[in-house]
């Protein structure tokens, strides 16, 4: 019994590799996962919820954290209609608990740029292809310009 058992233990790295998920993946779902357990008991506040968007933001290196404040201060300027909270351990905004854009920090999967990116909920519809992710590696004015067309965009009701 104990060769079985040994057998069948895994290590972390074997582990990701036969789940098809990365560590990274895994604590962003575990994170996700507390999420609604947070939820489910009867809901945070919303001003509970602001605050774990702004503790994740504060959390981030500096050029992620620099980006991530720019984003969350265009949409709270166009659309202060928007919930932040967090989802998947990452700053997002919702409309009636329905995330419609969410910023993804470079540092969270090990990525060369972060994203801000859109749901399905978001009214980006654009023929038959639209992006629904955009690569941020500074903002510059016209970004500033950019990103604020595109949150009043996906924001339309």
């Amino acid at each position: 019994m104990a060769d079985t058992t040994a057998a069948t233990k895994k290590t972390d790295s074997t582990e990701g590799a036969a789940s098809g998920f990365t560590a990274a993946e895994r604590a962003a779902m575990k994170e996700r996962a507390e999420e609604l357990r947070s939820s489910g008991r009867g809901g945070k506040k919303k001003a509970e919820e602001a605050q774990a968007c702004l503790d994740k933001i504060a959390e981030m290196g500096p050029d992620d954290r620099s980006l991530a404040e720019r984003i969350h201060a265009i949409i709270a300027d166009v659309a202060p209609d928007l919930d932040s909270k967090t989802w998947y351990g990452m700053p997002a905004y919702a409309r009636d608990g329905k995330v419609i854009c969410f910023f993804k920090p470079a540092e969270k999967f090990g990525a060369r740029y972060a994203t801000v990116g859109f749901s399905d909920v978001a009214t980006l519809d654009d023929g038959n292809v639209w992006p629904t992710e955009y690569a941020v590696t500074r903002l510059t004015d016209s970004d500033i310009k950019q990103f604020t067309k595109l949150i009043e965009r996906a924001t339309r009701q």
